[in-house]
C-alpha cells in the first residue's frame, strides 16, 4: 500500500508544530516568573529584569500568533495542491511576456519569483508589527518606515541579481549530473558558500550598513595586541552603524586564511564604557577561531539534510552551545574573567534578553547557553585557572 506522501508531510509538520508549541508554552511560563534566577540576584537590577520580562513576553505572544498563521498557510498550500497549481500558473505567464514556457530554467525562475512575492506579502504585516510595535515599544527600533521598505527593496533586487545564475546552475547540474548528481550538487553548494561568505561582508553588507575603521586609541591598541598575541591575522577592524536600525549590540569576525576582520557594533561601544569588557567579548570571539569552531560549524552545515532540518538544527545547537562554553573558557584562560562576566551581563541587560529560561526550550532552540549557565561555567573555570 502506497504511503500518501502529501498527507504524511503535512502530518509531520503538524506534529512538529505541536511539539514546538509545547516547548513555547513551557518557555512562556518561565518568562512569567516574577523573580530573577538566584544566580542573577544582585547581578541584574530589578528594573532591567522587569523590562526584559515585558519584552520577552511581548515577543512570546507574537511568536504564538505568527507560528499559528504560518502552519495554517503552509499546511493549506501543501494539502490543497496550491504549489503545483502555482507552478502551472507560472508556466502560463511566460508566453505572455514572450518567453519559452518549455524552458525549465525560465519556468523555475518564474515560479520562484511568484513564491518570493507571495512570501513578502504574507510576511510583511508580521515584520512591520515586530519592528514598529514590539521593537519600538521596548526602545530597540531605530528604523524609519522609509528605511524599512528601502532595505526590503534592496533585498528583493539582490535576489533578482543573484538567484537566476544560482538556480540555473543547480538545474543544469540536476539535468547533467547523472549518477554523480549528489557529489556535484554538494561541490557546487560548497563553492557557493565560500563565494557568498567572501563577497557578503565586502559587497552586500555595505549596501545596508556603513562600516568605518575603528579610530586609533586604547581600544584599538588592546584589540590589536590581543589578536597579535594569538597570531590572529587581523587585517581590518571596523565599527558598523547598527544603531541606525536597532539598539541591540554584538561583535563578530569574518574572513578566510590570512585576511581576517573584526566588526564591532557601535551600540556595543556605547553600552560598554569599560574598554576591557569589549576586549573580553573579542577574546571570546577569537576563542572560536583559535579552537577551529568556525571550521567545524561550516563543515556541519554542509551536511544539513532538509527533511531532517529539525533534528539537524537541534544537533547544531548542542554543538554551538558547547563551543560557546569553550570560547568563554578560552577568554578566562587569557585572564579576561573579571571583564567577561560584566560584559555578558551588560549585553544581557541592554538587549533585554530573557533572564528565566525553560531548560527544554533553551536546549532545543538556543545556539548560546543562557546567561546563568555561562556565568556558572566562567566561575568554575576561573577557580581552576587560579
Amino acid at each position: 500500500m502506497a504511503i500518501p506522501y502529501m498527507e504524511t508531510v503535512v502530518g509531520f509538520m503538524i506534529v512538529m508544530y505541536v511539539f514546538e508549541t509545547y516547548l513555547d508554552m513551557r518557555q512562556h511560563s518561565a518568562l512569567k516568573l516574577p523573580s530573577l534566577p538566584k544566580t542573577l540576584v544582585g547581578v541584574i537590577s530589578q528594573e532591567k529584569f522587569e523590562k526584559s520580562r515585558a519584552y520577552s513576553l511581548d515577543k512570546s505572544h507574537f511568536h504564538f500568533v505568527h507560528e499559528f498563521v504560518t502552519i495554517l498557510m503552509d499546511s493549506a498550500m501543501l494539502f490543497f495542491g496550491i504549489l503545483p497549481w502555482f507552478w502551472k500558473l507560472s508556466g502560463g505567464f511566460l508566453p505572455m511576456v514572450g518567453l519559452d514556457p518549455e524552458n525549465e530554467i525560465l519556468h523555475t525562475l518564474s515560479f520562484l519569483a511568484g513564491v518570493m512575492i507571495w512570501s513578502q506579502i504574507t510576511d510583511l504585516p508580521f515584520s512591520l508589527y515586530s519592528t514598529f510595535v514590539i521593537e519600538s515599544r521596548h526602545g530597540f527600533n531605530k528604523q524609519t518606515i522609509w528605511m524599512f521598505f528601502r532595505d526590503m527593496v534592496k533585498g528583493i533586487l539582490l535576489s533578482v541579481v543573484l538567484a537566476p545564475p544560482i538556480v540555473a546552475a543547480i538545474i543544469v547540474i540536476v539535468q547533467k549530473g547523472g549518477p554523480y548528481l549528489a557529489i556535484y550538487l554538494w561541490a557546487f553548494m560548497f563553492i557557493l558558500s565560500l563565494v557568498m561568505m567572501t563577497i557578503y561582508p565586502v559587497l552586500i553588507a555595505p549596501l545596508f550598513n556603513k562600516f568605518t575603521p575603528l579610530p586609533d586609541g586604547d581600544l584599538r591598541e588592546k584589540i590589536e595586541m590581543l589578536a597579535s598575541s594569538l597570531k590572529f591575522p587581523l587585517t581590518k577592524l571596523f565599527v558598523v552603524d547598527g544603531s541606525t536600525r536597532s539598539s541591540h549590540s554584538n561583535a563578530y569576525m569574518y574572513g578566510f586564511f590570512k585576511n581576517k576582520r573584526i566588526v564591532l557594533y557601535d551600540t556595543l561601544i556605547q553600552q560598554c564604557k569599560n574598554e576591557d569588557e569589549i576586549v573580553a567579548v573579542i577574546a571570546h570571539e577569537l576563542g572560536h577561531w583559535k579552537l577551529n569552531h568556525t571550521t567545524y560549524s561550516f563543515i556541519a552545515v554542509q551536511h544539513t539534510v532538509i527533511p531532517l532540518q529539525h533534528l539537524v538544527s537541534f544537533g547544531l545547537n548542542l554543538v554551538s552551545r558547547a563551543f560557546e562554553f569553550q570560547a568563554d573558557a578560552f577568554a578566562v584562560k587569557l585572564g579576561y574573567a573579571k571583564d567577561l562576566r560584566p560584559a555578558l551581563v551588560k549585553l544581557q541587560e541592554e538587549n533585554l534578553s530573557a533572564m528565566n529560561t525553560d531548560p527544554l526550550y533553551s536546549a532545543y532552540h538556543y545556539s548560546h547557553p543562557p546567561l546563568v549557565e555561562r556565568l556558572r561555567a566562567i566561575d568554575g573555570q576561573d577557580k581552576k585557572t587560579d
